[in-house]
């Protein structure tokens, strides 16, 4: 590789996930630095990553890299990969800059010490939280005595980590202990960095299951130091968020709020201890409510960075090796913490092993698996099995307490998006129901249930060779603003042309849609399709109907009242799931389920409304309007928006169905129906006349 000594520095970036685009935009401002590439086993997010950042060169391991002789390889990867890249790079030849924590085990931060030892190559850890410059602002204050001799610290953090997104299980979701790892190490080294070292750790844990793919979600520890006492909280659940820092000493006390970027001194002062008390108080109010808007105004004028300890670290690393300094934080500063952190981690992460594992244990056949069994639908049809005396496996991301009173009923625990649960609770199923799909979140909720389910689950089905699958796709995939209202819709309707513009829900649907339409075409998967309307039914009295939008309490309906809904009562969707499963003309088809009862929007709106429910009407050219000037604010912010002029356009529900596919096929007709439906749902005076139990088909 090439010497440090020359004018520039070449860096080369591994992992494109949050933390690379700080670390770029960092290296970017940098004149003597040069990004010669970026790699991620996502090569995808590598690319984008590069595109945004003028990056030449990327691939999907840092081996790929090498022709572009990087004189430092900054490692931004999950914690169990760090060891070995950066071993990797600093055989190469590279200095090494790893993210927080350094590794997962401390006999892996004592390998890369020795190979940064061996290679003469410099190994720095971003600590960033210490490089924060309100905490700066308050190490220096201490420093400076002036809270007198510091006595305690407290770290109150509150977080929320974004969606598993489908794949092999992650640290987050496989690890115990990877809440500690990633945010306690952050409170350990602030404690050290205030108090001295730590001289004595007990950390708590708790699991109160907000995320069910986080396990222990609640975390607090006391650390005894040279100097004094830290105790840092932190929890997954708690709101407001909270990002704080408090120091106590003899004669003072401050108070930093990382968020706000706010840094408050309380000084003893003379005279009477009230006064003192109203005067830190009033002083402190008066500095906030000056700093709070000035550093809002500078955040919104990008003078104040996003995340500014991460880009510190990033910077003064880049420096440190370019002068062939030490760097700010070092390997041995890491590994300290690292002694800290194992022993307070192994028992949770032995814990979590075995919960994984027990998901895990042998299985009696059973004749059908239904995936989304705890939502509106799937509930209904795991009742509508059981009614029939069939045992049913259902795929839950959390125990169902009436699952698990029924012994009729086999409950698998985890996540769509993980391959090896999904396989495990496909094996040994004659049909597969598959209901589950995200139905909110951000993308990558989207892609965990939506995408990545539907591709484990075909994968599985293909793989144990089940009798049947049963897809519930969406009208959703059909095109909703370039269609001809007048025009027919049928199973051969064109596919909506722009998903991405319509959002994470249909572009997921309608790949996970082609997914298993490609599967039972090239790999012969015995499958049928459905695609209900909107599905409505008791306990789905607050999902606004097609073309209205829930808005501050109130449902904005969107157009014109008589424009019609594809409506379909929830026990009828069972009955055409359950004739898909068992009709042999039916495989390889798609079907539409729409009740063929037309109701208008406004009749709809009539029967939901109730006292505490504000219905609006707004025509469609202030919601164009509306979706303009949101399309404005998003390219000045550079951010996806929740509306779009072309999502407004798709609004106006779908309508004139012509059913004669599920009629003649399957056999499908609405056994409830529209009228009936709407009276079981929002109630009338026949209401106790009509059946209230799904699945009675002939």
């Amino acid at each position: 590789m090439n010497s440090t000594q020359q004018r520039r520095l070449r860096v080369a970036v591994v992992g494109a996930g949050y933390v690379a685009t700080h670390h770029l935009s960092a290296l970017r401002g940098l004149d003597f630095v040069d990004i010669v590439g970026i790699c991620d086993s996502n090569r995808q997010a590598a690319e984008v990553l590069a595109a945004r950042f003028g990056v030449g060169m990327v691939g999907t391991r840092l081996s790929d890299l090498a022709s572009a002789t990087p004189d430092a390889v900054h490692v931004l990867t999950p914690p169990a990969s760090h060891a070995a890249l950066a071993i990797e790079a600093l055989q190469m030849g590279c200095h090494v800059l790893v993210e927080k924590p350094m590794a997962d085990s401390v006999a892996d931060c004592e390998a890369m010490i020795a190979a940064a030892r061996t290679h003469h190559r410099l190994l720095g850890v971003n600590h960033s939280d210490l490089l924060d410059p309100v905490v700066q602002q308050a190490l220096r204050a201490v420093r400076d005595g002036r809270i007198g001799e510091p006595l305690s610290l407290e770290i109150v953090r509150n977080s929320e980590y974004p969606p598993y997104a489908g794949g092999p299980l992650p640290g987050m979701v496989a690890q115990g202990s990877y809440p500690f790892r990633d945010l306690g190490v952050h409170g350990l080294y602030t404690i050290e960095a205030f108090l001295g070292p730590v001289t004595a750790l007990d950390v708590r844990y708790q699991a109160r299951g907000g995320d069910p793919n986080l396990h222990f979600d609640e975390w607090q520890a006391h650390a005894v130091t040279e100097r004094g006492v830290g105790r840092l909280l932190l929890s997954w659940n708690a709101r407001p968020m909270e990002n704080r820092l408090i120091v106590r000493g003899t004669r003072g006390m401050i108070e930093v709020d990382r968020f706000l970027q706010t840094c408050r001194l309380q000084r003893v002062l003379p005279g009477p201890k009230f006064v003192g008390i109203v005067a830190n108080g009033v002083a402190g109010a008066a500095a906030d409510l000056v700093q709070i808007p000035w550093n809002v105004l500078r955040f919104a004028t990008r003078r104040l960075k996003p995340s500014p300890g991460i880009q510190l670290g990033a910077e003064k690393f880049a420096r440190a090796v370019h002068q062939l300094e030490q760097p700010p934080f070092t390997g041995e500063d890491a590994l300290r913490i690292a002694r800290l952190l194992e022993p307070a981690c192994a028992e949770p992460d032995r814990l979590r092993t075995a919960q994984l594992q027990s998901r895990l244990a042998p299985l009696p056949p059973a004749p059908v698996l239904v995936t989304g069994a705890a939502g509106f639908l799937g509930r209904a049809l795991v009742k509508a099995l059981r009614a029939r005396g069939e045992t049913v496996r259902v795929l839950v991301r959390r125990p169902l307490p009436a699952f698990d009173a029924d012994d009729g009923v086999q409950t698998v625990v985890g996540d769509l998006g993980d391959p090896a649960i999904v396989d495990h609770a496909v094996a040994g199923v004659e049909t597969v129901y598959h209901v589950g799909a995200a139905m909110r979140g951000g993308p990558r909720a989207f892609e965990a249930g939506t995408t990545w389910g539907t591709r484990n689950i075909i994968d599985a089905c293909l793989r144990h060779g089940n009798a049947r699958l049963v897809y519930v796709s969406s009208l959703s995939v059909l095109d909703h603003a370039g269609r001809d209202p007048a025009a027919t819709l049928n199973e051969a309707s064109a596919y909506e042309p722009h998903p991405e513009r319509r959002g994470a829900y249909t572009q997921t649907k309608l790949a996970a849609e082609r997914m298993v339409l490609d599967a039972i075409r090239d790999a012969g998967l015995p499958a049928v399709v459905l695609r209900p309307g909107q599905i409505f039914g008791p306990g789905a009295e607050a999902v606004t109907p097609n073309g209205t939008i829930a808005l501050a309490g109130r449902w904005v309906a969107v157009g014109s009242g008589a424009q019609t809904l594809p409506l379909v009562y929830r026990d009828d969707v069972v009955d055409a799931l359950l004739l898909a499963a068992r009709e042999p003309a039916a495989l390889g088809r798609v079907f539409n389920i729409v009740d063929p009862h037309v109701v208008s929007q406004q009749a709809y709106l009539a029967r939901a409304k109730t006292p505490r429910l504000r219905i609006l009407r707004t025509p469609v050219w202030l919601f164009m309007l509306l979706g303009w000037g949101v399309e404005q604010l998003g390219k000045l912010l550079r951010r996806d928006v929740p509306l779009t002029r072309y999502r407004v356009r798709s609004l106006r529900p779908l309508a004139n169905f012509e059913g004669s596919a599920a009629r003649d096929v399957l056999g499908w007709n609405p056994r409830i129906g529209v009228a009936r439906g709407l009276d079981l749902t929002f109630g009338s005076d026949q209401a106790g006349t009509a059946s209230d139990v799904p699945g009675t088909v002939a």
